[in-house]
């Protein structure tokens, strides 16, 4: 088992990102936090439009804040809007946006960090992320 190194987060987000240009997505944030919040590395794609960063720190933090892939606050905000809203208020000035996108970074049975991206649909921001995650060597915990 080992802790979310800047090389490995680099690895995650290189991979998101050429990912993303093989599919000819539009441009995209990305965003990497370790285990205990820590920011660990970030970029933004030239051409994305704005405070894509700060809804990739949403949805990874969300995940991380609630130990769970971000299909799973997506389908807890639809089922559940006022727990949602209750945890994203406690959650902080970091927020929580409850939707794919958002992934834990795992290391076997331990969450390592998580992974945010923002700009395209979704699906598309989640594609990247576990292609960034599984490129490092961990596994890729989306909810699904």
């Amino acid at each position: 088992m080992s802790d979310l190194t800047l090389a490995a987060a680099q690895t995650i987000v290189a991979t998101a990102l050429a990912t993303a240009r093989e599919h000819a997505l539009k441009p995209l944030g990305v965003v990497v936090y370790d285990a205990r919040g820590a920011l660990k590395a970030v970029a933004v794609e030239d051409g994305s439009s704005l405070r894509r960063a700060e809804v990739a720190m949403g949805k990874a933090n969300g995940c991380l804040a609630l130990g769970v892939g971000g299909r799973v606050l997506h389908k807890r905000a639809e089922e559940q809007a006022y727990f949602v809203a209750a945890a994203s208020h406690l959650v902080g000035p970091a927020a929580m946006v409850p939707v794919p996108g958002g992934v834990l970074i795992r290391d076997g049975d331990r969450i390592i960090g998580a992974i945010g991206i923002s700009g395209d649909t979704s699906d598309n921001d989640e594609l990247c992320a576990v292609a960034g995650i599984e490129a490092a060597g961990f596994i890729a915990q989306t909810g699904a």
